[in-house]
């Protein structure tokens, strides 16, 4: 039985999501929903430790760090939104958590957006954000000794991406992976589409076709494996922690990627949290439970050490 906070939560994001209609702006609407998606209490947008905006390769950035962040130990985060929302604004409070848990630099990445810019925009942003990354901390220029990339929803799918990318072109690539309710599948063949679409309050398959299309413009997802990596190749990619909940319509799209890891010879492990909503870290710190998801994935990446 889920707690009054995860109903709370529910209720929540049913009502931010009424509005991403947006008065006939759809695409303004959706990014507006999305910048008040983790909105449950002022305390869940609330940053702590310090901001440092910048551009990377012409790509609006931020790093989150804290007094004792080590600069070389670096993580890239690559935020949700269907590919057409959110920002450093919507997820800055889980960059700055996520730096506190992990002992590292977070560099948050603000890649381009549809429709303006449709597949493969924002794998080449992140790709170039992540190679960056390698060589320069917060403070200037300077190697990293582990590297990290993680992203929600659009974000965990780009996670994937992003790596499958670096592979195909010969970088290196992170020292491993965190995907969080990660949107993989674009052609929305999962079971749990259909068996978690009356509880999950935000993310079903008819709803999602728009952005499908605005992604990747008529491209079939199957044959598109950088825009759905449901559909691509897992080999030689380095370990991957998904974090999912089941209460999720895209569970399977998590589920069914670890087991292609797992096929193709990857260390991956997956966590799938009971009664969880989509996205649910950026809920820290009013769900005790996105706390605690938070506190796994810093115990995750401080143990490469």
């Amino acid at each position: 039985m889920a707690s009054a906070e995860v109903l709370a939560v529910y209720d929540h994001i049913r009502q931010v999501m009424k509005g991403a209609g947006g008065d006939g702006d759809p695409v303004g609407g959706l990014r507006t929903s999305f910048d008040n998606y983790a909105k449950v209490t002022d305390e869940t947008m609330k940053i702590e430790g310090k901001v440092t905006n910048l551009t990377v390769e012409g790509v609006p950035c931020a790093w989150h760090t804290h007094d004792d962040s080590d600069e070389d130990r670096r993580l890239m985060y690559v935020h949700g939104g269907g590919y057409m929302a959110g920002g450093l604004y919507s997820h800055g409070a889980l960059a700055s958590r996520l730096s506190k848990a992990t002992g590292c630099c977070v560099l948050m990445v603000d890649y381009r957006l549809t429709p303006e810019h449709a597949f493969p925009a924002p794998v080449e942003d992140a790709t170039a954000a992540f190679k960056w990354m390698l060589e320069n901390g917060p403070n200037g220029a300077s190697k990293a000794s582990k590297s990290f990339i993680s992203g929600d929803s659009a974000g965990g799918g780009l996670t994937l991406a992003t790596m499958m990318s670096l592979r195909d072109s010969g970088d290196a690539l992170p020292t491993a992976a965190i995907p969080i309710s990660a949107w993989t599948d674009l052609a929305h063949t999962g079971e749990t589409m259909t068996t978690r679409a009356e509880i999950d309050p935000i993310a079903g398959g008819g709803a999602m076709d728009a952005l499908v299309q605005a992604y990747l413009q008529g491209k079939a997802p199957q044959d598109t494996p950088l825009g759905s990596p449901m559909f691509g190749d897992f080999s030689g990619l380095p370990p991957i922690l998904f974090h999912v909940g089941d209460a999720e319509t895209l569970l399977d799209d998590s589920r069914r990627c670890h087991q292609k890891a797992l096929d193709a010879g990857v260390k991956s492990e997956i966590e799938v949290w009971d009664d969880m909503p989509h996205v649910w870290h950026l809920f820290a710190p009013y769900l005790p439970q996105s706390t605690q998801a938070i506190k796994r994935i810093g115990e995750y990446v401080r143990s490469f050490s």
